[in-house]
């Protein structure tokens, strides 16, 4: 018997390249698109509303903000702020949410009940232009703030974006090797430096000004605004190889449970060139103080695209680049769960 296929919650009526959970507004974002080319594929960024129906995670289509000809490949969310990356260029977008007049009775009556309000029929039908559609009750805006270019190589493209803990900065790597920090909302530009030989895979920055980045070098580097502090050798006390090389492809911070102030780095190692027979993928915990490796372990043969830690700090989930998902715990790098159904999976860790 074939392993049942988990239900369906949303379809894109373009390529997925980006996805964002808001847990405060229960708000699910997700963009892409076909980019310039005259395929007729739209480019946008949907907002949908999350909601438990019946024991079931459902989504309802809010708003969708054509992007015009630009794909967003990357997103940060900063509150009600999007970062969003398209093409050469970083777009901030400020959405916000409002309750529509004379839904006051719904609202009245739904509070009576235990758990979320169920909704009675379709609450949104949605229109295959892609246009702007609204679930009954509820209004989502959104307006474009500013704009600016981040990467110049000769093939530019914004591979990364992330912001600081406090959402006044936001750092953005690409195709160049430059690392470039913006003030927020303004896209003020305070800092640029070369971090890399090729293409920033990922960025990281800790509370305490730190920043990580991983690049198409094969190397990972702790920077203090543009000053190297140390670089990561994830290899130390683990495994080795005659003729494998390795790359970093994603970091990511987070918190540890039991310790108030404490942090750990993560990190994915993929090997740098496809084989026939591709050796293992790793993922590494480090001490976010020292950034000395902990512990090393093995996440499977599939290509890893992307990684993500909860809130908490307990748990982290990997995506492949064949759609599927796995949830490792933080402490251990235990794998305690396995997808080819990557939506649901991504949403039950971050929300």
């Amino acid at each position: 018997m074939g392993r049942r296929r988990a239900p369906e919650l949303y379809r894109a009526p373009f390529p997925l390249y980006a996805l964002q959970v808001d847990p405060s507004a229960g708000l699910l974002i997700a963009a892409g698109g076909g980019g310039a080319a005259k395929t007729g594929i739209k480019n946008g960024v949907h907002f949908l509303q999350l909601e438990q129906i019946n024991g079931r995670l459902s989504a309802s289509l809010l708003h969708s903000h054509d992007t015009e000809t630009r794909a967003t490949m990357n997103l940060a969310l900063a509150g009600d702020i999007l970062a969003a990356g398209q093409d050469a260029h970083c777009q901030l977008l400020r959405f916000q949410v409002h309750q529509q007049k004379g839904n006051n009775k719904a609202e009245k009556a739904g509070s009576k009940e235990q758990g979320p309000r169920q909704r009675k029929g379709a609450a949104v039908a949605e229109k295959r232009s892609g246009a702007e559609t609204q679930r009954e009750g509820v209004e989502l805006r959104v307006e474009n703030l500013q704009a600016v270019q981040t990467d110049f190589g000769p093939d530019p493209l914004q591979k990364v974006v992330c912001f600081n803990h406090d959402k006044t900065l936001l750092a953005t790597g690409g195709t160049d090797g430059h690392v470039r920090v913006w003030k927020v909302p303004s896209l003020e530009k305070v800092l640029e430096f070369k971090a890399h030989e090729g293409e920033i895979e990922g960025l990281a920055l800790g509370p305490d000004g730190k920043l990580v980045t991983v690049g198409r070098d094969l190397k990972a580097c702790v920077w203090q605004k543009d000053q190297l502090v140390v670089q990561l050798h994830w290899q130390e006390n683990g495994p080795t190889f005659s003729n494998t090389p390795y790359r970093y492809q994603a970091c990511r911070f987070g918190r540890v449970p039991d310790q108030p102030a404490g942090l750990r780095l993560f990190t994915v190692q993929i090997p740098h060139k496809r084989l026939r027979q591709p050796p293992p993928c790793y993922l590494t915990a480090w001490d976010g103080s020292t950034f000395l490796p902990l512990r090393t372990k093995t996440c499977g043969h599939e290509v890893i695209s992307c990684l993500n830690v909860s809130e908490s700090g307990t748990f982290l989930g990997l995506g492949t680049v064949t759609g599927s998902v796995a949830i490792y715990i933080a402490f251990s790098l235990q794998g305690v769960f396995l997808c080819g159904c990557c939506s649901c999976c991504v949403l039950g860790l971050l929300l």
